[in-house]
């Protein structure tokens, strides 16, 4: 079977592959290989797939459905692997194996859930409920102790990404003020963060997938240590399109912020605070990789908060 990977994958390994960056190239090979070292029968490609990793519906040996998904070393695979580990199936996908050979190839042997159902397609109200509910499940502290994973912290990553939204706003001078008032917000933020929890990073509806197991379970963390309102942040924005469409946007986003601040006992401020700077980000980079409707969307986004 060809593994020829998704055009959206192809697409966003454009966007972000650093140059001389092979392994979109290599793929197709390195996904026979791993199949055929697990003995795993192909039923398909997932498509439109992810846009950081390959993503093949599997049996194993026994029958048994699974998924395996194959992912490059710039998109962390070894933190999902340990992030799914730790949390060992309880609000996110069960990891089915880990081995040497899995973290040379960036592959996740996971169990299967229903791709076609996420929590993106109930009602508004019902999605945010449910998604609000899973999340709270990860929030559990990190591992500890000799031999623990050492994740990446709030504080490391948008560090980084804070370096790329001030580069970006010396020549981008309409989005320059939301830049500025992003880096403040998150100086207050970091100066005093109220708990360590292990966070999954990139949480949104279409991240919880419908399961057997369990009514809905998250899939595709980026797992980052640090406070719970960095996580509920990106959950604020989602169906921004809808928000942007509405007369009433703004304020529906307010609602939205002290809801889910209150049902997850999270401080409302600090959770309005971690969702302008996340939004002014997203922005920033879409502009930076030429999406200039979803920069324009996320930037529009921001100045409600």
């Amino acid at each position: 079977m060809a593994f020829e990977p998704p055009q959206r994958l192809v697409r966003a390994t454009g966007e972000t592959a650093p140059p001389g960056d092979d392994w979109l190239a290599e793929l197709p090979l390195a996904a026979e290989r791993a199949v055929a070292r697990r003995g795993l029968t192909v039923e398909r490609v997932q498509v439109p797939g992810g846009r950081s990793s390959l993503v093949l519906l599997v049996r194993r040996a026994d029958g048994t459905p699974a998924v395996l998904k194959l992912a490059p070393p710039r998109a962390r695979p070894e933190s999902e692997r340990a992030a799914l580990a730790h949390w060992g199936g309880l609000g996110a996908v069960q990891l089915l194996e880990s081995g040497p050979e899995d973290t040379a190839e960036g592959a996740l042997l996971l169990e299967r859930l229903h791709p076609e159902m996420s929590v993106r397609s109930l009602p508004e109200a019902k999605a945010l409920l449910e998604a609000a509910g899973t999340l709270r499940r990860l929030w559990v502290p990190p591992p500890a102790g000799e031999g623990a994973h050492r994740f990446e912290t709030v504080a490391e990553r948008t560090g980084r990404q804070a370096e790329a939204m001030a580069a970006s706003a010396v020549t981008d001078t309409a989005a320059a003020p939301l830049v500025d008032a992003a880096l403040s917000v998150r100086d207050e933020l970091l100066a005093e963060p109220p708990e360590d929890r292990l966070l999954h990073g990139t949480f949104r509806q279409s991240k919880v997938l419908g399961a057997d197991r369990l009514p809905w379970l998250a899939v595709g963390p980026d797992p980052v240590v640090g406070e719970c309102a960095f996580d509920l942040a990106r959950l604020v924005r989602d169906r921004v399109e809808d928000l942007i469409a509405t007369p009433s946007g703004a304020s529906v986003t307010r609602r939205r912020i002290k809801k889910l601040a209150e049902s997850l006992e999270v401080d409302q401020e600090r959770l309005r605070g971690w969702t302008l700077f996340r939004a002014v980000e997203s922005g920033v980079r879409s502009r930076r990789v030429g999406r200039e409707q979803d920069a324009e969307l996320l930037l529009e986004f921001a100045t409600w908060l």
